[in-house]
C-alpha cells in the first residue's frame, strides 16, 4: 500500500479503535490500568517518517499476510525411501525428494509422523519447495553430525580462532542452491566468505539505474532509467558511504553524537557498508518506481543510491511443522561451536518457517542477509544454545512471531555463553512479537543494527549481548521496545532511552541495573523516550506491529 492512499483522519480513527481495543479478561486481572502513550498519537500522525519508531507494517513474508503460501503437494518423503524408524539415514531421501520438487518447479514435501534420523544436514535450494511435517509434536529430524563434521572448518573472515558456525549455517538450510554451492566451496577451501546478496566477495551485482534523491518513508522513487525494472522484480537498494561516514550518522539518527563518533577505526563495522536493502516493484510509471515498503533511509547523492543486480534469491519457500533435535552434547566454549544449529533462511525473500521446534542445537533460528521472511510458532528448547535466534548480515523486514525460548535443561558449562534473540550488522526493520523468553536478552551485537521492534514479550533477562568493539555500536536509531514483561528486574538492554540514540522504551515494568551494564556509544542528547515506565501491560495498543498492520491495512 502506498502512503498516499492513508489520510491522516483514517489513520486517526483506526488508530482509536486498535488502542482502545477489547481487552482479555485473564490478561486484564495481571495488568496495570490500560493506557494509550502521547508517542502513539504522534506516530499516527506520521507513521513512515516518526523519529523513534520505525514503521515496520509491512514486515515479514509477502508484506506480514496472515496467511502463508500453500504450494501444490508433490511428494511424500517416504516415497523417495525416507524410513521414520529413528534409526534408517533418511537424509539422502529428503534431499531427493526436495530436489525433485525443485526441478518439478515448487511443491511441498510431506513427512509422516514418527522421528526420521539424519545423518547430513536438508537443504531446500530450490524457490517454491516447502518441506512439511505433521506438526512440531508429530514429526521429528533427529540429526547425528554437525556442520564441521559434514562441511569442514568454518573460520572467521576477521581472523583468530573463532568458528563461524557459532553464527551462521543450519541443518535444515535455506538458501538459494548457487548460492549455498558458492559459500561451502569457499568454506573448504578456507577463503572465508561474506555471506550476502552479492556473493563471497561481494562483487557478484551490476548496477541497474541511479535513484534520484528521496527522503526516508516515501513508497516512490523516481530513477534515471527504468529500462530493466517491471512489477515483481526484486531489486537492491545500494547506498556507499562517504569519507565522513555520513550515511552511517544518519543510520544513528544524526546530529553532534554520530558526528564525532570515531567510526574510523570501526573495521569489522566499516566491512558491512555498502548497505544493501531488498526489495519487490509494485509499480512502474515513466521513471516513477513504487516499492513493496516505504524507503528505510534518506537517499542523498553522496552515497550513490542505485538499484542493482544481486544474486539469484530464494523466494517462496519455507518448513513446517517439525521438531529438529540433536544429538545430546555438551554446548562448546563460547565461539567454538560446531554447528549443531537448527533452521537458516540466507539470501531469502518471502520465505517461512512455521510451527518448528528445535532441541539440543548450539543455534537455533538463524536469519542471514534474509528479507522479508516469517518465523511464526518457533520454540528453541534443551540443553542450551549460544543464539537461540539470530539475524545477521544486513537482513531486514523479517517477522518472528509467537517464539518461545524455553529454559536450558542442563546448567550452562563454564565458558559458554547465552546471548537471546540477536539482531547485528545493519539488520533494520525487524519485528520480534508475541515471545515469551524464559532465559536470554534483547542481543543487540553491535553492528549498528537500526529501526527493530520487540513487542509484546515476556522474559527472564539473564543473557548477555556480545560484538567486537570493532563492529562499533550496539544501537543505530529508532529502536523500540513496547510492552516488555521483565520478570527478574534487569533493566540491560530493556530499558533503552539511556542508551539507544532515537529510541523509544514504552510499558516497561521497573527494573534496575545488574549484571552486564552498558553506557551510550554516542555523547550527548540521544532524543530517546521514555513513556509508561513502571506499568505492566497497560500500553495500549498491547502490541505495536499488529497496531501498525491496522493502521495501514
Amino acid at each position: 500500500m502506498s502512503g498516499t492512499h492513508l489520510t491522516r483522519r483514517t489513520l486517526l480513527t483506526a488508530a482509536t479503535a486498535v488502542a482502545l481495543g477489547a481487552t482479555t479478561t485473564a490478561r486484564a486481572a495481571a495488568a496495570d490500568r490500560p493506557q494509550v502513550p502521547q508517542i502513539w498519537g504522534e506516530f499516527i500522525r506520521s507513521p513512515f517518517t516518526h523519529p523513534q519508531i520505525p514503521y515496520v507494517g509491512r514486515a515479514g513474508c509477502r508484506g506480514g499476510a496472515p496467511g502463508l503460501p500453500r504450494p501444490r503437494h508433490f511428494a511424500d518423503a517416504t516415497e523417495y525411501g525416507a524410513v521414520p524408524d529413528g534409526t534408517t539415514d533418511s537424509a539422502p531421501a529428503i534431499n531427493r525428494a526436495l530436489a525433485a520438487a525443485g526441478r518439478a518447479g515448487g511443491g511441498t514435501v510431506t513427512l509422516p509422523p514418527g522421528t526420521f534420523r539424519i545423518d547430513d544436514l536438508i537443504r531446500i535450494g530450490d524457490s517454491g519447495v516447502v518441506l512439511r511435517g505433521a506438526g512440531s509434536g508429530r514429526t521429528t529430524l533427529y540429526a547425528t553430525r554437525n556442520l564441521t563434521e559434514l562441511i569442514g572448518v568454518y573460520g572467521s573472515r576477521y581472523g583468530g580462532d573463532k568458528s563461524s558456525w557459532s553464527w551462521a549455517g543450519g541443518l535444515i538450510w535455506l538458501a538459494p542452491k548457487a548460492r549455498w554451492d558458492a559459500l561451502v566451496a569457499a568454506i573448504r577451501s578456507r577463503a572465508w566468505p561474506f555471506e550476502g546478496w552479492t556473493g563471497n566477495k561481494r562483487d557478484e551485482w551490476t548496477a541497474l539505474t541511479a535513484v534520484e534523491p528521496a527522503t526516508r518513508g516515501a513508497w516512490t522513487v523516481t530513477v534515471a532509467d527504468p529500462g530493466g525494472l517491471h512489477p515483481g522484480r526484486l531489486v537492491l537498494l545500494r547506498l556507499a558511504d562517504d569519507e565522513a561516514h555520513t550515511l552511517l550518522q544518519h543510520m544513528a539518527g544524526g546530529g553532534p553524537g554520530p558526528a564525532s563518533y570515531s567510526w574510523d577505526d570501526k573495521t569489522k563495522l566499516l566491512s558491512y557498508v555498502p548497505y544493501e536493502w531488498p526489495v519487490r516493484i509494485t509499480r512502474v510509471r515513466g521513471r516513477r518506481i513504487t516499492l513493496e515498503r516505504p524507503l528505510p533511509l534518506d537517499l542523498r547523492p553522496e552515497w550513490q543510491p542505485r538499484f542493482t543486480t544481486h544474486v539469484p534469491e530464494l523466494t517462496g519457500s519455507g518448513v513446517e511443522g517439525l521438531t529438529l533435535r540433536a544429538v545430546l552434547t555438551p554446548q562448546s566454549p563460547h565461539l567454538l561451536d560446531k554447528g549443531y544449529n537448527g533452521v537458516v533462511l540466507q539470501c531469502a525473500y518471502d520465505c517461512w518457517v512455521d510451527d518448528v521446534t528445535v532441541t539440543d542445537v548450539d543455534n537455533g533460528f538463524g536469519l542471514v542477509a534474509a528479507s522479508a521472511c516469517t518465523l511464526r510458532r518457533t520454540r528453541v528448547a534443551g540443553r542450551g544454545s549460544h543464539h537461540p535466534y539470530f539475524c545477521r548480515e544486513g537482513s531486514h523486514d523479517n517477522l518472528i512471531e509467537d517464539f518461545t525460548l524455553e529454559q536450558r535443561t542442563v546448567p550452562a558449562p563454564p565458558g559458554t555463553q547465552l546471548h537471546g534473540i540477536n539482531v547485528e550488522g545493519l539488520s533494520s526493520h525487524n519485528v520480534w512479537s508475541r515471545g515469551r523468553m524464559e532465559m536470554g536478552t534483547f542481543d543487540s551485537h553491535r553492528g549498528l543494527p537500526f529501526a527493530n521492534i520487540r513487542t509484546d514479550i515476556t522474559v527472564n533477562n539473564n543473557g548477555r549481548h556480545g560484538g567486537d568493539a570493532s563492529a562499533g555500536p550496539l544501537f543505530g536509531a529508532r529502536f523500540t521496545h513496547w510492552n516488555i514483561r521483565v520478570t527478574n528486574g534487569r533493566a540491560g538492554l530493556m530499558k533503552i532511552d539511556a542508551l539507544a540514540p532515537c529510541s523509544a522504551t514504552v510499558g516497561l515494568n521497573t527494573v534496575t541495573e545488574f549484571d552486564q551494564t552498558d553506557v551510550p556509544d554516542f555523547s550527548g542528547d540521544l532524543h530517546s523516550r521514555l513513556e509508561l515506565y513502571g506499568t505492566t501491560d497497560a500500553v495500549r495498543p498491547r502490541n505495536l506491529y499488529e497496531a501498525q498492520r491496522e493502521l495501514t491495512r
